[in-house]
């Protein structure tokens, strides 16, 4: 049963990289709490800062990036805790499924030695304990003979499977939070559903909240909850998926559900929104959206809308939040 209390509470969240007259804002001001059990889906065009959102919550942006704003895990800052401190969350409570698993998997490791590396440093498990539990997660995440496999190297695994192995690895500790950035990418879409539906049903019998990074709506009307749309390193607009979905009130949002394919008659162009997303390197001092907006005035392009509450749980960043159009039934 989903706890009415949130376990995360992000506030004022913004990453940016490089010093001096080439500061790079790829994440701003970005707020939103999550309770446990709830799986928030982040939307937005690729560059808005979806990643950088999920590595900043772990603290893994702060190598090379400077890093403000509040993170609190169950009444814990991680922004302020140390690496040292950071160590025991990392993989344990908080774990984290990366964009591409070949280039997050160690090539030079057996998926096994990688499994068990976890549950050394995060339980009590003896050797033969690991071996077991790896075995086990193998088996849970659907990969078929998985004690035969633990000898293998990543490069002998299919792209779907390695990615059941990224699971493996990221829920071997029964973590109480997952971070899944894009866990579908060049996936086909057999695959693809596969994949998903597995996540929901560990996310289901552990209790476990999940924010899922995508750049498509529909995975979200599938998946998720709660949704929060982000461009230009901002959320523009958040809410229950229910509501978001059935009556998007930020012009950003209504686009990306139009540029969702479709049945449409043949010869008949794909909708695309106009134009492109600004440089983060010289963001307007307005909304960053008005240049692609056929309904901008003045007033959006001279000061920049705050994320604001409409309705309870529903926030948009825009002057003017009217519907405009319905796309998917609640």
């Amino acid at each position: 049963m989903t706890s009415r209390q949130p376990i995360l509470e992000v506030e004022g969240l913004s990453t940016s990289f490089g010093r001096g007259r080439h500061v790079l804002p790829a994440v701003r001001d970005v707020s939103f709490s999550l309770r446990q059990g709830e799986v928030l889906g982040l939307v937005g065009e690729s560059g808005s800062g979806k990643s950088v959102t999920l590595r900043s919550i772990l603290g893994l942006s702060r190598r090379y990036g400077q890093v403000s704003g509040s993170v609190r895990w169950k009444g814990r800052d991680l922004c302020t805790m140390s690496e040292r401190a950071l160590r025991p969350i990392r993989g344990n409570e908080i774990a984290m499924i990366f964009q591409e698993p070949m280039t997050s998997l160690n090539p030079l490791l057996t998926v096994g030695r990688q499994l068990t590396e976890t549950l050394e440093v995060h339980t009590d498990l003896t050797r033969a304990g690991r071996r077991a539990r790896a075995i086990e997660m193998l088996d849970h995440v659907g990969i078929p003979a998985a004690a035969s496999r633990l000898e293998d190297y990543p490069h002998q695994f299919s792209g779907g499977m390695r990615q059941r192995v990224m699971i493996a690895i990221a829920l071997a500790a029964e973590p109480q939070l997952l971070l899944a950035d894009e866990p579908t990418t060049a996936l086909d879409v057999t695959i693809q559903a596969q994949i998903l539906d597995l996540i929901l049903r560990l996310s289901d019998e552990m209790n476990m909240a999940v924010i899922l990074v995508t750049h498509d709506l529909g995975v979200v009307a599938q998946t998720c909850e709660s949704v929060a749309v982000m461009y230009a390193g901002r959320i523009v607009e958040q809410g229950s998926v229910r509501e978001v979905l059935s009556a998007p009130r930020h012009r950003y949002t209504t686009g990306l559900m139009q540029s969702v394919p479709q049945d449409v008659p043949p010869r008949t162009p794909l909708f695309s929104v106009p134009g492109a997303p600004p440089s983060l390197l010289n963001l307007p001092q307005g909304c960053a959206y008005a240049a692609r907006c056929d309904a901008a005035t003045d007033r959006c392009i001279g000061a920049r809308p705050p994320l604001e509450e409409i309705a309870p749980g529903r926030r948009v960043a825009c002057y003017h939040p009217e519907p405009l159009c319905q796309r998917y039934s609640a």
